[in-house]
């Protein structure tokens, strides 16, 4: 717009104008230009390009004297670093701003406010011609200035972000990644902001940002501006969403986790150079999500059309990080800035790297995991910028939180843990970067660990990082995926724990053989059903006190189960989508039940709760009707609303022909009817009784699924639990093969689906063989044994084609 020389406006830049306004401003640009039609709300503004910066050098004469100060840097001494950084920023402030550059910087201020009002808050955000590239992120290296009001503010703030193309980290990162300090410039985007510090903001990446995998959206969200997240000093919300689905219309929020969000940061007033400050949180605020979900869908939704977008201008899916950000004036959900995501979708997929601890010891604090790697060291607490400089390489990094200038020690640290901070706060990307494992979010780790200890931090155990007490001794496994043979016979997987299922899709698989419910309740939800229908029986006020804490916030304690149970599932179903994922209903025993909060109000002592009132005996049974009803919800909405009709379910230990019927009409009453919406049922053959009536019970279910475990007890007549008897206890016995072998044809028999998720194939190759001469359609395997019991399967099945 006009014949400006330094000035670009957002509409007309694309993303081939990275060498003139850098990665960040092409990247809004591209996005103004090309995504505003489609739906996408982006604030306005204008860039100031590189050539202005270069404009700044060349008419204050500073180049040469730039190049001087960072002759024969050593970036591996940080005081050294530090005063060279310190007097490449001065010389740059120095320089001022000439007045023929300051001339089209008002004027285009000056158009931006016709279109928003007087004086129109921008934010000035810096963006280096080297950054955002797909092998290169360069993130949070330069500076942003946020709430710039007026002539006298935006000068000054267009001043430093110049200058900020030498702080410390930038030029530690530069150097890293071996780009020539002199052949990057800086490009200033003025944009609009955002009333973000009356709602919300955050950070969304179309891909899970732990385990590359590809079909979410992960949102986290926070009070205020955006910056508390980036920076790390809040514990936002976090939020996953399901894309497939999501596509067909679905509303597949598959998972929601709270926040402590204990403060925000809100606009200010005074000090040109302090126009934003922190402000605490209210509790109640604090107890409840900060985005609604049709916010959290419209979110997830714009996460798609942009990563559509690039994805089609790349030739190649591009998954994206994305920063967003509400206003609180109008309730519009706004992007302000997107790039692509460059540490997941670099990786190679046909190569699974795992990491194993091989001991265990006393965890001494818990937070996020960042990555799936483990790593050992001597502890480091880092309290404040100023002890930066003793921090030693191999040392495990600890402090409240990071900023960027922590960098160019962090490159140095085996691993990183903060009291602070989400999975998309500035220690979570920049150890992603390093690939060295992070637990963030910790709370009190600077309390609890201290300068020397050796500690052990594990990232591979799911979503709740660990930091173990001592050097444990731990290994890595890699698979080369493409010399992996396929099996006629599907090789599925036993899953419990939800936070396992992204990275555990990676394994060659044909989906979930066997989801246990119990995993999800006693985790997640750890309230007995019953006493979320009826906690008027709950007599002990501290229980009481308990749950009311534990479902504060829901529209109703049983909403508190629902919803709980359907995340877990959800999650599950939606790593291995399309695949079939067959869900136990739940078979706790009345002891385990017993446990869970207000339990012991709704069980009764059993001599042997092993062959008592477990399975589906419960569910047509007035102890425990409502709660089976609560799991039928659950199973619903993860189908029904979630879409993931790839869901199957199975009910456990059915005694007999009549109680299948039982059963499936109690299921019908709450919406999950066999046959509608493609709606499969199986039943767990674990009771010879399922294996002689095979005939009888495929009239009513889809599949058997033998449960070794159970029908190894109940064939030998030994109790499964029992150490004295432990030896009798042989899934390999012929009285057990030959009742596997009655099982597996019965069901072939009846046209029905076969299948085995019990223990013994994981844990006797011999005994999966067995399985494959007979003919089974299915063995489920716990996940690490799948990549040792696979070539066995295939072995198998050669032999059986040798003999014809």
């Amino acid at each position: 717009m006009g014949n400006s020389k330094y000035i670009r406006w957002f509409e007309e830049i694309t993303i081939d104008d990275v060498p003139l306004v850098g990665g960040k401003n092409a990247s809004i640009g591209e996005m103004y230009r090309e995504l505003t039609g489609k739906g996408i709300r982006i604030p306005n503004g204008f860039t100031v390009t590189a050539d202005a910066y270069w404009h700044v050098l060349e008419s204050s004469g500073s180049l040469n004297e730039l190049k001087n100060t960072l002759e024969g840097l050593d970036t591996e001494d940080v005081h050294d670093l530090s005063q060279r950084g310190k007097k490449a920023r001065g010389i740059i402030l120095d320089a001022g701003i000439p007045d023929d550059l300051w001339s089209e910087i008002k004027e285009a201020y000056d158009k931006l406010s016709e279109q928003y009002g007087p004086d129109t808050d921008v934010a000035v955000r810096s963006s280096a011609t080297a950054e955002d590239l797909p092998n290169a992120s360069f993130a949070g290296q330069q500076e942003t200035y946020l709430n710039i009001h007026g002539y006298h503010s935006l000068k000054d703030a267009c001043s430093r972000c110049f200058a900020s193309l030498f702080t410390d980290r930038a030029i530690s990162y530069r150097v890293n990644n071996n780009f020539d300090h002199f052949k990057v410039g800086l490009s200033i985007g003025v944009m609009k902001m955002v009333r973000s510090d009356l709602a919300s903001s955050g950070v969304m990446f179309t891909i899970d940002t732990e385990t590359g995998f590809e079909d979410v959206v992960f949102i986290t969200a926070a009070y205020g501006l955006g910056e508390n997240i980036v920076q790390g000093v809040v514990n936002p919300d976090e939020y996953y969403v399901f894309k497939p689905t999501l596509k067909e219309g679905h509303r597949p929020i598959i998972n929601k986790t709270l926040g402590e969000k204990e403060i925000k940061m809100i606009y200010g007033r005074g000090d040109s150079r302090v126009l934003t400050r922190n402000v605490d949180v209210p509790e109640a605020d604090r107890k409840r999500f900060c985005i609604n979900d049709d916010e959290i869908l419209q979110l997830a939704a714009y996460a798609l059309t942009i990563e559509d977008h690039y994805s089609g201008k790349n030739g190649k899916r591009s998954p994206m990080d994305i920063e967003w950000a509400k206003d609180g004036e109008t309730g519009e959900l706004f992007i302000v800035q997107a790039r692509p995501e460059t540490v997941q979708s670099l990786k190679r997929k046909d190569v699974l790297e795992t990491f194993v601890l091989d001991e265990r010891s006393s965890v001494i604090v818990t937070g996020r995991s960042v990555g799936s790697k483990i790593a050992a060291g001597k502890v480091r607490v880092i309290p404040d910028v100023s002890v930066l400089p003793s921090f030693k390489a191999g040392e495990v990094l600890v402090a409240d939180t990071t900023t960027p200038d922590w960098e160019p020690v962090m490159k140095k640290a085996a691993a990183i843990i903060t009291n602070k901070g989400g999975r998309t706060c500035h220690a979570a990307i920049v150890s992603r970067e390093l690939g060295i494992p992070a637990v963030v979010g910790a709370g009190n780790a600077t309390e609890k660990l201290s300068s020397g200890m050796d500690v052990t931090v594990s990232c591979a155990e799911g979503d709740v990082g660990r930091v173990y007490e001592g050097a444990l001794k731990f290994h890595t496994e890699s698979v080369d995926l493409k010399e992996m043979e396929g099996t006629n016979t599907e090789v599925m997987m036993n899953l419990g724990n939800p936070e396992e299922a992204f990275g555990l899709s990676m394994i060659p698989n044909d989906g979930i053989g066997l989801a246990r419910l119990e995993f999800i309740i006693s985790s997640y939800i750890r309230i007995h059903p019953m006493a979320l229908v009826h906690p008027e029986k709950v007599q002990d006020s501290i229980m009481l006190e308990q749950i009311e804490g534990l479902t504060k916030g829901y529209g109703s304690k049983e909403d508190y189960f629902v919803e709980k149970l359907s995340f877990g599932v959800g999650t599950i179903a939606a790593a291995f989508y399309p695949k079939p994922v067959v869900v136990r209903m739940s078979d706790f025993k009345s002891n385990e039940y017993e446990s869970l909060l207000g339990g012991r109000y709704f069980e009764f002592a059993e001599s042997n709760p092993m062959l008592g009132f477990r399975g589906a005996s419960r569910y047509y049974d007035e102890r425990y009707r409502e709660g089976f009803a609560l799991e039928c919800r659950a199973m619903k909405k993860v189908r029904d609303e979630m879409g993931l009709t790839n869901l199957i379910l199975m009910i456990p230990f059915c005694r007999r022909v009549d109680e299948a019927e039982k059963v499936l009409a109690e299921m019908k009453k709450h919406g999950l009817e066999r046959g509608r919406s493609g709606l499969q049922v199986y039943v767990m053959c674990e009771i010879p009784s399922n294996v002689l009536l095979v005939d009888e019970f495929s009239k009513y279910f889809d599949g058997f699924s033998i449960g070794s475990n159970d029908l190894t007890q109940l064939t030998l007549g030994v109790d499964r639990d029992s150490e004295i008897l432990a030896e009798s206890f042989d899934e390999r016995d012929e009285a057990v093969k030959r009742i596997v072998s009655m099982a597996i044809q019965g069901a072939k028999r009846n046209g029905k689906h076969s299948g085995l998720c019990g223990q013994a194939p994981s844990d006797f190759p011999e005994f999966a063989e067995f399985l494959v001469r007979e003919g089974i359609d299915s063995i489920s395997l716990n996940p690490d044994s799948v990549l040792r019991i696979v070539p066995r399967i295939r072995q198998a099945e050669k032999e059986m084609e040798k003999q014809g």
